[in-house]
């Protein structure tokens, strides 16, 4: 399939049904540039996931906001798309932002410009105080609910971060594909966290219970997780074998730490490449 034709909400969906099928992890790589979406896809990414805040981590800064997120986002397409082949390509899009007070001329937009489907970030789903304020004015998480509603009635493929039962359950009943079970801020690498991070038991407990709440709503949905202490391959070990989720979601997991660790790995190679004797 071209990539200027686009990959359609039943050819995504016809791809996981396959990977699950082969007993393969559905995979998310978070790629907010060409060279991070051009190795994940040749390694075999089920889906690049476009963030604006990706970016942050590219400038060697822990996960960030960057001014407006969705301007930021719909400009980062053509440098992913230009590279990429077939892999679905999804884009990162903030419901609740007030210059686009239309969810349909949000959506509109998003699709001209090319992307596969859609995923709720940033989300008001780690910030429940200020996501209940921002209710009063039309703008809390009740939006990114409604973003995935409208976008599934217009059989626009959809992923969705879940902090909660009741955000999954909500989530999950508008019809969302692919339900990710949010773990916390990433742990690893440079600029991880640390303190917050939760042990890889209650990590898992935390999954389970809103993969559980999103397949009560809807049993068709696509239980993924992503964050907390699930950063390195082999962490999703133990995340498969203690929850219902059949794939992650990797952000910093994809974009940051592999780049950290090869950079300092590559420039300690070179390093330690002593000179010729004649040239002391």
């Amino acid at each position: 399939m071209s990539r200027d034709q686009g990959v359609t909400r039943a050819e995504i969906l016809a791809r996981l049904h396959r990977t699950q099928q082969e007993g393969r992890p559905i995979l998310g790589a978070g790629c907010s540039v060409g060279i991070v979406a051009k190795c994940a896809e040749r390694a075999g990414a089920d889906l690049l996931i476009v963030y604006s805040t990706g970016r942050s981590r590219i400038m060697g800064l822990p996960t960030t906001p960057l001014g407006d997120s969705n301007a930021m986002t719909l400009a980062m397409y053509d440098e992913i798309a230009n590279v990429v082949e077939d892999t679905p390509i999804i884009a990162g899009i903030e419901a609740v932002d007030p210059t686009y007070l239309r969810l349909q001329r949000l959506l509109d937009r998003f699709r001209q410009v090319g992307y596969d489907g859609l995923i709720n970030f940033p989300t008001l789903g780690n910030y429940p105080e200020r996501s209940r304020q921002r209710e009063d004015v039309g703008l809390g998480f009740s939006r990114e609910v409604e973003l995935i509603r409208l976008a599934r009635r217009q059989n626009y493929f959809t992923m969705a971060y879940a902090f909660t039962r009741d955000h999954a359950h909500q989530l999950a009943g508008a019809g969302v594909d692919v339900l990710v079970a949010h773990a916390g801020w990433t742990a690893g690498g440079l600029s991880g966290a640390t303190a917050s991070a939760l042990s890889p038991a209650a990590a898992a407990d935390r999954i389970q219970e809103i993969l559980a709440a999103a397949r009560a709503a809807n049993p068709a949905v696509f239980p993924l997780a992503h964050g907390g202490p699930f950063a390195e391959p082999e962490d999703t070990r133990y995340l498969y074998e203690h929850t219902d989720a059949i794939g992650f979601v990797g952000a910093s997991s994809i974009e940051r730490i592999p780049i950290e660790r090869a950079v300092m790995q590559v420039v300690a190679d070179f390093k330690a490449v002593p000179l010729a004797s004649d040239v002391r």
